[in-house]
């Protein structure tokens, strides 16, 4: 059996390759947070909720050749005890623009039976903010 470090390893691994995707490794009931001040900062009861608010929205601001994605781990903390792995990492892509969004991420991840059921993430608001403000989503 894989340990919750080797998940969250090989989920952000496939993201980055663009052979997968992070939602594979999120519980259906999850629960996510975005801690800040950013137009997405707060609470979201589950994945399709978080998914649907976030996720998709911010995706759909980018160019299908250049999507974002993460383009370097910084670090992956596990501590098994807790459950609780933590990324520190970059992502990056081309937004429908034209233009380049990079941003620095940590997320903070309770891992259940092989799935996240608890997530906290950090990131610069405004650059984020400055995206969702100014880049519209495919529709």
């Amino acid at each position: 059996m894989k340990s919750n470090h080797e998940i969250v390893a090989d989920a952000f691994a496939a993201w980055t390759a663009g052979t997968g995707y992070i939602t594979g490794i999120f519980a259906p009931d999850m629960r996510w947070e975005i801690v800040g001040r950013s137009a997405a900062s707060g609470t979201y009861g589950n994945t399709e909720q978080f998914v649907d608010e976030v996720l998709h929205p911010f995706g759909a601001r980018f160019s299908t050749d250049a999507p974002f994605r993460p383009v370097a781990i910084r670090a992956i903390y596990a501590d098994d005890e807790q459950r609780t792995v933590v990324v520190v990492w970059d992502g990056e892509g081309i937004t429908r623009a034209g233009t380049t969004y990079r941003n620095t991420y940590a997320w903070f991840m309770t891992l259940e039976n092989g799935k996240v059921i608890d997530g906290t993430a950090f990131y610069d608001s405004i650059a984020f903010n400055e995206l969702w403000e100014t880049v519209s989503p495919a529709p």
